[in-house]
């Protein structure tokens, strides 16, 4: 499967890009040194023909309100239409989880704009993958879906309700030494 990782050659992306060759995978590292650029666009064409999915950890270089906001909105609006044009059959994104209980910061502001551009597009997205692969390690078949109005057990839920409280346990346990002994 050919995967375009855009950011691939930052710290994420390279390890993501990695990963994904070595499970067998077509995985194409996309950034500007690369030839591809998001915020002009170029290049975003020539590497997305033939791309069944792909993922985006790019970041913006400043972390100035303003910039921040500029590239992911300027970045989502070159990607998911060049997307769409090239038959990219899904778009996956690095989000931060919580990101909308922080409006004072300027970076997660820009963060819930490029998810709401992402929700606006025509290709179809995951924005947290962590569901699906606590049920794929459990061989579990059901599939995953989002909707804010869905009650968790029969009990309505906000933010804060499955999230840690005031003084959670930090250790260094990694999700799949988690997920094997669990």
């Amino acid at each position: 499967m050919k995967i375009v990782v855009i950011g691939g050659n930052r710290l994420i992306g390279r390890k993501l890009v990695n990963r994904l060759r070595a499970s067998g995978n077509d995985a194409v590292a996309a950034s500007p040194a690369s030839g591809v650029d998001v915020l002009t666009g170029a290049g975003l064409a020539e590497v997305l023909k033939g791309a069944q999915v792909v993922v985006d950890v790019t970041n913006s270089p400043s972390f100035e309100d303003a910039a921040v906001l500029n590239f992911f909105q300027t970045s989502a609006r070159n990607l998911l239409p060049a997307e769409a044009a090239a038959g990219v059959g899904h778009h996956v994104a690095l989000s931060v989880v919580g990101a909308d209980r922080l409006p004072e910061s300027g970076y997660m502001r820009a963060k819930i704009a490029q998810e709401k551009a992402i929700k606006a597009a025509t290709v179809p997205y995951t924005m947290d993958e962590l569901a699906r692969r606590f049920l794929s390690a459990k061989r579990d078949p059901r599939e995953v879906s989002t909707d804010v109005n869905v009650r968790y057990y029969g009990t309505e839920v906000d933010d804060r309700s499955l999230t840690p409280g005031e003084n959670p346990r930090i250790a260094p346990t990694r999700l799949e030494d988690w997920l094997s002994h669990s």
